[in-house]
C-alpha cells in the first residue's frame, strides 16, 4: 500500500509540522509548570480544592488569588508529585485579587516569571492549574485581548483591576490562582476568572503587580494612594491630538466630595493629560502612580478644561481598605 492509500497528505506536510511544533511547545510548558502549581485546600470547605497557586520563591512562597484564600489564615497545598504542606497566608490584596502564602515544609522550586507587558494579541499562552492536587490541568490558546478591566471589591472599596489578560484558553473554577504562561514557559499571569464559555481572565505579571507582590511578601498589605477620581479614557479632538502628540486622555466622570481631588479643584468634565509631567493614556496609567510612595506627596495634574490647559496640585491620602 502506497503513502496515499495510507491516508498520507503530501500537500499537508507544512500544516502537520506546524501542529507538531504547537504540541511540542504546549507539552514543554506543561511539563515545566505542572510540578510548580499546587492545589489549595482551605479548612471548612468540605475538603474540596479552593483553587490553585504558583510557587513564587525558593523560600516556599506561593502566589494565588485573594478570592481563593478568602479570609482564611492557613490551609494545605498539594502538588502533582505527591508533595504536600500546610501553608500560612502572608498577605492578601482584594483590590488586585492577589495573595501570597508560605508553605511550612519544603516544596518544589519556582518557575521563571515573565512580563505580561510584552504579550501581543495572538500570542500563544498556556494555562496550568491544579484543581485536584493529583494531576495538573492544562489548556492552551491565544491572547484574545489585552488591557481589559475587571471589577474587584475590598471590604469597603471597589475598583477596577486594570491590564487584565483575556485568553481563549479554557479555565475551570479550580484553576483560579494557577499560572498563565507564554510559549517559553514564563509565568505572565495568574488566572483569576472564567468570563464565559471559552473566555478566561488573568491578572498580569508586570511591574505593577511585582510591586504589589513585593508589598505582600514584606508587609502583608498593599498601601495605596487615594485621589477620589472616577475616570474613563476618551479620544482627544484632532486639534488637541496634534498639539499634544497624543490621541487619548482620561475624562473625569465624577469627583468624590471631600476627596483630595475635590480639594485640589478637579471637576467632572476635566480631561487628565499628565501627572508630574508624565503623559497618561489610560486609567491603568493613573493607577500605577497611586501606590505607597504617592501617599501624602504633592502631585501636579495637568488637565484640559474648557479648551485650556490647567495645572492643579493634589495630595493623595492613604486608601483605607483591608
Amino acid at each position: 500500500m502506497d503513502d496515499l492509500e495510507r491516508g498520507a497528505d503530501p500537500e499537508g506536510t507544512g500544516e502537520e509540522e506546524a501542529l507538531d511544533a504547537y504540541s511540542r511547545v504546549v507539552v514543554a510548558v506543561a511539563e515545566n509548570l505542572t510540578p510548580r502549581v499546587a492545589a489549595l485546600r482551605i479548612p471548612g470547605r468540605r475538603g474540596e480544592s479552593a483553587g490553585s497557586a504558583v510557587v513564587l520563591s525558593a523560600e516556599g512562597h506561593l502566589v494565588t488569588n485573594a478570592h481563593v484564600v478568602g479570609d482564611a489564615q492557613r490551609g494545605e497545598a498539594a502538588f502533582s508529585d505527591g508533595t504536600s504542606s500546610g501553608f500560612e497566608v502572608v498577605g492578601r490584596d482584594r483590590l488586585s485579587d492577589l495573595a501570597v502564602i508560605r508553605a511550612v515544609r519544603a516544596i518544589p522550586g519556582p518557575p521563571t516569571f515573565g512580563d505580561a507587558d510584552r504579550l501581543r494579541v495572538g500570542s500563544l499562552v498556556v494555562a496550568v492549574g491544579n484543581p485536584l492536587g493529583l494531576a495538573g490541568t492544562v489548556t492552551a490558546g491565544v491572547v484574545s485581548a489585552l488591557g481589559r478591566s475587571m471589577p474587584a471589591r475590598g471590604r469597603t472599596t471597589a475598583r477596577l483591576i486594570e491590564d487584565v489578560i483575556q485568553t481563549d484558553a479554557s479555565l475551570n473554577p479550580g484553576n483560579s490562582g494557577g499560572a498563565l504562561a507564554d510559549s517559553r514557559g514564563r509565568v505572565v499571569g495568574i488566572n483569576t476568572a472564567v468570563a464565559g464559555v471559552g473566555v478566561g481572565l488573568a491578572v498580569p505579571v508586570n511591574s505593577t503587580t511585582d510591586r504589589i507582590i513585593y508589598s505582600l511578601l514584606h508587609d502583608g498589605v498593599v498601601r495605596r494612594a487615594y485621589l477620589g477620581l472616577v475616570t474613563a479614557p476618551e479620544p482627544l479632538s484632532p486639534a488637541w491630538a496634534e498639539k499634544t502628540g497624543r490621541r487619548t486622555a482620561l475624562r473625569v466622570a465624577d469627583v468624590v466630595r471631600g476627596s483630595p481631588a475635590d480639594v485640589a479643584g478637579l471637576r467632572p468634565g476635566d480631561s487628565v493629560l499628565a501627572v508630574n509631567g508624565s503623559a497618561l493614556a489610560d486609567a491603568q496609567s493613573l493607577q500605577r502612580l497611586l501606590l505607597d510612595d504617592a501617599i501624602g506627596a504633592r502631585i501636579e495634574i495637568t488637565v484640559l478644561r474648557n479648551g485650556a490647559l490647567v495645572d492643579v496640585v493634589a495630595e493623595p491620602t492613604e486608601l483605607e481598605d483591608q
